[in-house]
């Protein structure tokens, strides 16, 4: 590098767990320019933010009632009795799909992979189908 030198530096800056499953994360986003004596000057930070959870979960008889009404409508476009008794028949139940964490930097894999204990995604299992009761 030398003098005048621009470069983008990312880094994460925090981490955090909240209720024990949870991970907030914050990348900043640092635009820095090389000084004569060869330190960085930061010109600019910019932040992002995001929120993981160790499963996505879904509520499988909203999904089917979605898919029922969406393909059972007659010609004017209303809902037709099948529509109806198809979401009346849905067996209603949880899903619950590991999130994927491979495209996250490596600390907060690591992070995820100490918080999310077996314990910890029972915990948030049990709060997500409670939602609903």
């Amino acid at each position: 590098m030398a003098n005048g030198d621009i470069t983008k530096v990312d880094e994460y800056d925090k981490i955090e767990v909240v209720r024990s499953w949870n991970i907030q994360v914050r990348k900043a986003t640092k635009i820095m320019e090389e000084n004569s004596d060869g330190s960085l000057t930061e010109l600019s930070r910019a932040f992002q933010r995001h929120v993981i959870m160790p499963f996505k979960s879904v509520y499988t008889a909203a999904v089917e009632a979605v898919e029922a009404v969406a393909e059972e409508k007659d010609s004017d476009g209303n809902v037709t009795t099948e529509a109806v008794e198809a979401v009346s028949a849905a067996d209603a139940s949880w899903a619950h799909t590991a999130t994927d964490i491979s495209g996250e930097h490596a600390s907060v894999q690591a992070i995820a992979n100490a918080a999310w204990t077996d314990a910890v995604k029972a915990a948030y299992k049990a709060m997500r189908e409670a939602q609903d009761s």
